[in-house]
């Protein structure tokens, strides 16, 4: 078993309850780590036998470009379309970071964090 982490992918996108944030858009990052068997890929060195960092990526990317009004919902689809993509994972640990979110303060980010276990 291995994990496989993308740490601090950033993507531009429109999540939030207010009217504002779903017309405006803000920062987002999101840390996802995988867990997958990577016996055969260790001895074969082939992309086909472990989960593809560019697919993992591909998977959040498409998730973010859909408007959401909560991370918890953004993080859901995010989780369902690995498990949909990459069958062979059985843990995922994802983060999602709103950075400047609009909290009439200053803060750094607000973030939301999952884990989900086959």
């Amino acid at each position: 078993m291995g994990t496989i982490l993308l740490e601090g992918m950033e993507f531009f996108a429109f999540h939030g309850c207010f009217k504002e944030e779903q017309i405006i858009g803000t920062r987002f990052i999101l840390d996802l780590q995988v867990e997958v068997d990577t016996a055969a890929s260790e001895v074969s060195d082939q992309l086909r036998d472990t989960a593809d960092y560019v697919g993992l990526y591909t998977c959040v990317k498409k998730e973010m470009e859909q408007k959401s009004h909560l991370l918890e919902h953004v993080a859901r689809r995010i989780l369902d379309a690995i498990c949909r993509e990459f069958p062979a994972i059985t843990c995922i640990d994802l983060k999602i970071a709103k950075v400047n979110p609009p909290m009439g303060g200053k803060m750094q980010q607000v973030s939301f964090k999952t884990h989900w276990k086959k």
